[in-house]
């Protein structure tokens, strides 16, 4: 399961995921800048694995 939350006017993004049957999980934190461009900011992992988890994530359809 996954959440996505916009923030600051849709300037900053948050990410939470939770494995379905396990323990993993990520968490990131995506802002968007004029001066720099995206920076993420992964939640106490490796930048490899959120964007690992990111490429791979296909959502569900929206209802």
């Amino acid at each position: 399961m996954a959440t996505r939350s916009n923030l600051a006017g849709g300037k900053s993004h948050k990410l939470v995921a939770q494995e379905l049957g396990g323990t993993d999980y990520i968490s990131l934190n995506l802002y968007l800048t004029q001066a720099s461009g995206a920076l993420l900011r992964p939640c106490e992992m490796p930048a490899e694995k959120v964007v690992s988890f990111v490429l791979a994530l296909k959502p569900d359809a929206q209802k």
